[in-house]
């Protein structure tokens, strides 16, 4: 296992490799389809100090306060493809060294992890009560009344975050070979099917 600490050099993720199992100790920041729009739109500064090197956990935390401290119930990973549209420009613009999601990403956000030195993290989905136990401290949440508390921002403090490198700086995807695969076998079978 590698042991990754936020903020984190773009010279650590260029040499991370599809099919590395990682534990990442620091912030984390989780952002969905609000947030990204957010962040692409407006560009607030904001989190610059957080994602700077750092990582976007694509996440809509269940969350519960007592007194004035915010903790994660439930972390489990949000589906990645929703934010496409915008992780590209986030990259770039924050200088974002991992996203954390669940079902991978597609050509622009590996064109993006290639151009800036990025990676794609896969979290195990259906974990979601194991995932908030590496979560051990919410520093802070923005926008909170404004999205609500799945698509706030919540700044986070993890310890040993448990991910799997399944797309990298070097052009490689995980996703982008199942799916190659699969329709192969797809194809195939239809052929045969035909032929009958």
């Amino acid at each position: 296992m590698i042991k990754l600490t936020t903020p984190i050099s773009e010279e650590v993720i260029r040499n991370l490799k599809v099919g590395d199992i990682c534990a990442i100790t620091g912030i984390i920041v989780t952002a969905r389809d609000a947030g990204h729009k957010l962040m692409v739109e407006e560009r607030p500064g904001f989190l610059d100090e957080y994602l700077n090197g750092g990582v976007i956990y694509h996440c809509g935390p269940v969350v519960k306060k007592e007194g004035e401290k915010w903790s994660f119930v439930a972390a489990g990973p949000t589906t990645s493809a929703r934010e496409e549209p915008y992780q590209a420009k986030v990259i770039e613009s924050y200088t974002v060294r991992g996203v954390i999601g669940k079902g991978g990403m597609g050509e622009k956000t590996l064109e993006a992890c290639k151009n800036y030195g990025a990676v794609y993290f896969h979290a195990v989905g259906g974990c979601g009560t194991l995932l908030a136990k590496s979560v051990i401290e919410v520093i802070t949440v923005f926008k909170l009344e404004e999205f609500g508390a799945p698509e706030a921002f919540w700044v986070c403090k993890a310890v040993d975050f448990p991910v799997i490198v399944t797309m990298d700086s070097h052009g490689k995807s995980i996703h982008a070979d199942v799916k190659k695969a699969s329709n192969e076998v797809y194809t195939k079978i239809m052929t045969e099917l035909s032929a009958k």
